[in-house]
């Protein structure tokens, strides 16, 4: 079976600076995997570049086998069609309702654009749909309130509607429950990976917490300096283990390094 997602040796550097220093990984389709590193270890520079956002100096990525290298702009909006994605910082529109906002999932399919994702042009099927997306996430009954009357817990979770409304093959999560209390961000995990099973997708999601990341991940890859330390079944890891990320020489620029050629 094809990967859902596929590194090779990737480098990417800013001018003397090297973020990623050769990073391999492959992510097997129906699997969650639990990215975790100390900041300025390269996650950030690692997952801009897992959609075409960061320039690689070298390797290879391949989405579902679609290599992101030398894809034309048509290509390239093809396979981030196929990505979904769950922020820190929810990235909710203040101005529209939770309905609206699950609704900008499909504006990459939209005929009319926004005028689609206001509801205005929108399809009885895709209004139907952005319910359901809605529902999925305990969400329904909150669907004509704005963000702001909305807890971060519940923002989070229209975020995740509005991921689901895309029809994602790839979740890519970026630190989901930074901003969450301990109660509510663990609530979004058990929603974000359970709907991750059902649908059978496959996730990258970078977390902070060791704890969760054992319980929750299928996988745990571990950053350090721009290289990657730990890769092996959650289930296998242990704490020590995992501190070992976050102690010593971690961040990039910790061991200057000579650019690639």
């Amino acid at each position: 079976m094809t990967p859902a997602i596929q590194a090779e040796k990737l480098f990417v550097s800013y001018g003397k600076l090297q973020v990623l220093r050769g990073i391999s990984f492959t992510i097997p389709a129906d699997q969650g995997v639990v990215l975790l590193g100390a900041n300025g270890c390269g996650k950030s520079t690692l997952m801009r570049s897992l959609n075409g956002l960061e320039k690689l100096q070298s390797g290879t990525i391949r989405i579902h086998g679609d290599a992101l290298s030398g894809a034309s702009r048509s290509e390239l909006r093809k396979i981030r069609q196929g990505m979904g994605y769950v922020f820190q910082h929810f990235n909710l529109v203040p101005q529209l309702n939770a309905f609206q906002n699950v609704l900008f999932g499909s504006l990459g399919r939209q005929r009319f654009g926004l005028l689609s994702c206001l509801g205005i042009t929108a399809s009885a099927a895709d209004r139907e749909k952005a319910m359901h997306c809605l529902d999925r996430v305990g969400m329904a009954d909150r669907a004509l309130h704005r963000p702001s009357e909305l807890s971060g817990g519940q923002q989070q979770r229209v975020a995740i509607a509005r991921m689901l409304m895309q029809d994602p093959r790839v979740v890519i999560a970026d630190e989901p429950i930074a901003s969450l209390d301990p109660k509510a961000g663990r609530e979004v995990l058990d929603l974000l990976w359970r709907i991750v099973r059902e649908e059978k997708l496959s996730m990258l999601c970078t977390l902070h917490q060791l704890d969760l990341a054992q319980e929750y991940g299928d996988r745990v890859i571990g950053m350090k300096a721009g290289h990657i330390a730990i890769d092996s079944p959650a289930s296998d890891t242990n704490k020590e283990q995992l501190n070992t990320l976050y102690t010593g020489m971690t961040r990039v620029d910790a061991q200057p390094t000579e650019v690639a050629a």
